[in-house]
């Protein structure tokens, strides 16, 4: 039976009798000859070709949704096939509840035993793969797939193990202290997630275990990834050397930039903020390139990404679809960066050494915003004009030398770091090499609390480690030389852990 229409524009030119007429028979009888000069009646044809019309609206609004989701339903079910499985959920009892949206424990392992020896040398990723997990992070999507939340987990933070059967040893263990990145090698995926869940009372969705093979595979599929620096960047453990400005990075590099750690002075600490710098290039790259929206690249991409991760058994091709259809309308301003926040560093445990402990209060209320789905970023304070710094320069003992031929640049340096509070000799020599052109600290590794301290004074600085130049660090002044920082003494552990929008983060 025939429904009645709404008044569309052709309904009204029909004459009233012919709208309210009464409902069609099931067999329409034969139509009479058409009288000579006679124009045929346009509604039959009309009705005819509708259903056709709005078939073929449908089918290309199909098309259109998946092409928009980033890849339609039977890309992703290959891709999904693809991905290797592990079960990060076995048997856990008593875990957190759960909360708004999604979080995603996001874990970077070593992996470099598929990486090629020339790729080893030239990225300097020599020794035995440790089977280690170098960065753990939150992810946090939230329910209405607006926003991504990023927390940092320091690998060295303090944790506390529950009962688990050891990975390697078969041996059952009661809870125990260890740092957080050694769960890994204990327990694997289904220990780490425990015990991130324990320290956090946040529910772990997902569990994505990320190498440095799709790492780099990725970064190349989505031809590079911008990078901004105000300072230099030199760390000769991994061969990253940048000047200032930006610098567009394919993968091998852009692996030195997130593993570096000797890049500045605040170590590991510095090389999160780096890696939640990297994301958040990372997401205006693929949001921006159009990336999302083809189909084709997107597998491109997703098959670089996921070609050599390990994910749980639940993260499948509904989460796919999901994830791409909520990165579709993400922008850098919809994600947000932050680290856990650290009430003690340097907090040593026997058997285990020096391990950051986290603020109980602080960190607290930072999960539990996670499991209310609510924004990180709070309303912006005024940053502190110093920097803050563990050991207070009054403690630590300077021999500046002028590392240029720039006369008087020796006692310049000198007498602005005794100013700023440092114990210098006030005696500054000439250096070896008078062609320096970057300040180096030069420091024994056993006093590099100090040298951290030191080196926040000069920005731009290298630290150097010399074994054996005992309690007095040095300074070789450089060309790039132009001021000293003041610094601001904070309580053992206490650190800057503000929460940075995308956009902040980027090279705008």
């Amino acid at each position: 039976m025939l429904t009645a229409r709404p008044r569309t524009a052709a309904a009204r030119r029909c004459p009233p009798h012919a709208r309210h007429a009464a409902p069609a028979p099931a067999r329409r009888p034969p139509r009479p000859p058409a009288r000579p000069g006679a124009r045929p009646a346009p509604p039959a044809a009309v009705r005819r070709r509708r259903p056709r019309w709005a078939l073929r609206a449908a089918m290309t609004l199909s098309v259109v949704v998946l092409a928009s989701a980033g890849i339609g339903h039977s890309l992703v079910t290959s891709l999904d096939s693809g991905i290797a499985r592990v079960d990060a959920f076995k048997d856990m009892k008593n875990r957190p509840r759960g909360g708004h949206g999604m979080n995603v424990l996001l874990v970077g392992t070593d992996g470099r035993d598929r990486i090629t020896e020339e790729e080893r040398r030239r990225y300097r990723l020599g020794g035995e793969p440790c089977h280690c997990t170098d960065t753990i992070m939150i992810v946090h999507i939230s329910e209405d797939r607006e926003r991504a939340s990023v927390v940092s987990l320091p690998r060295d933070s303090y944790a506390e193990t529950p009962e688990h059967v050891d990975a390697t040893t078969g041996e059952r263990h009661a809870g125990h202290p260890l740092k957080l990145n050694a769960a890994y090698a204990e327990g694997g995926p289904q220990l780490t997630v425990r015990t991130v869940e324990n320290m956090t009372h946040v529910k772990i969705d997902h569990y994505l275990e990320v190498d440095f093979t799709s790492f780099m595979r990725t970064v190349d599929v989505l031809g590079g990834v911008q990078i901004c620096t105000s300072e230099p960047l030199k760390d000769a453990y991994t061969g990253l050397d940048l000047a200032p400005g930006r610098h567009t990075m394919r993968g091998g590099e852009a692996l030195q930039y997130v593993r570096s750690r000797h890049a500045d002075a605040s170590s590991d600490l510095g090389r999160m903020k780096r890696q939640q710098r990297f994301l958040a290039a990372l997401v205006d790259r693929a949001t921006s390139s159009g990336i999302l929206l083809n189909p084709l690249k997107f597998r491109d991409v997703a098959r670089a990404v996921l070609g050599s991760v390990r994910a749980d058994r639940g993260f499948g091709t509904d989460e796919l679809l999901d994830l791409g259809r909520a990165m579709r309308t993400f922008s850098p301003s919809s994600s947000e960066f932050t680290t856990v926040p650290i009430g003690q560093l340097g907090y040593v445990v026997k058997g285990i050494g020096s391990t950051l402990k986290w603020d109980p209060v602080a960190s607290r209320r930072l999960f539990q915003a996670l499991r209310e789905d609510r924004p990180l970023a709070v309303a912006p304070k005024a940053r502190p004009t110093t920097t803050p710094v563990e050991v207070p320069p009054q403690q630590i003992r300077v021999q500046v030398e002028n590392g240029t031929r720039t006369a008087g640049l020796g006692r310049r340096v000198d007498a602005a770091l005794a100013a700023a509070g440092f114990r210098t000799t006030g005696r500054p020599v000439t250096a070896a090499d008078p062609a320096v052109r970057r300040t180096v600290v030069a420091y024994d590794p056993r006093w590099d609390r100090s040298a951290t301290s030191l080196a926040a004074a000069l920005p731009g600085s290298e630290l150097r480690p010399v074994k054996g130049l005992g309690p007095t660090l040095k300074v070789i002044a450089g060309a790039d030389f132009r001021t000293v920082r003041a610094l601001r003494v904070v309580k053992p552990g206490e650190t800057d852990s503000a929460v940075v929008r995308g956009d902040e983060a980027g090279c705008s």
